[in-house]
């Protein structure tokens, strides 16, 4: 993949908090060059569900113009104050030490970032009215998958089979690396 070798500063700092934190379940730096570009076009109020120690959120922020703002959760108390220092003189960043439910009446967010999980709680019916009309997800975490039904460890993966052909939004599957890939999903 072609991508500049240097980061941006805020990304930087988000890792080293993250090493310092003895935490390495991060976003990927393809999936994060990927969300700067996306959060370049957003307006309004942006999110993240589980923001680990801030490194999407970093990648998010390198890419935001104008006073768009973006709202993050963490349930891990220790992960939401290690991703709070990167940005605590930032007004356009809000860390909360809270589950992703406490988001739910900030919205509508114009672009939203999750991990892939259970179908239950990232899956379509209770993601979509949390975005505005044209907002994006990005749901991140997927091994690529080239045949349909897609298939992840023996079985259908319906998490992404239902993001992929719910009605309310245009997606696609997006390979960020030959090991990993993102569904983009943009509500009409």
């Amino acid at each position: 993949m072609s991508a500049p070798p240097d980061l941006p500063e805020i990304v930087q700092r988000a890792f080293d908090v993250s090493r310092k934190a003895g935490y390495v379940s991060f976003c990927r730096n393809e999936t994060g060059r990927l969300l700067a570009a996306l959060a370049a076009t957003r307006k309004g109020t942006m999110a993240e569900f589980g923001t680990g120690c801030g490194v999407g959120t970093a990648w998010l922020r390198s890419g935001v113009r104008g006073d768009a703002r973006i709202l993050t959760a963490e349930l891990n108390e220790k992960l939401a104050d290690a991703a709070a220092e990167i940005f605590t003189d930032d007004p356009q960043v809000e860390v909360r030490s809270a589950d992703w439910s406490t988001l739910l009446d900030q919205g509508p967010f114009s672009l939203l970032f999750l991990d892939s999980g259970e179908p239950t709680e990232v899956g379509v019916d209770s993601v979509a009215d949390l975005l505005e009309e044209g907002g994006i997800v990005v749901l991140d975490d997927f091994t690529p998958c080239e045949q349909w039904p897609p298939v992840s460890y023996g079985r259908v993966d319906t998490l992404r089979e239902q993001w992929l052909t719910d009605d309310r939004f245009t997606a696609v599957e997006v390979m960020v690396a030959p090991d990993a890939s993102v569904v983009l999903a943009t509500r009409r």
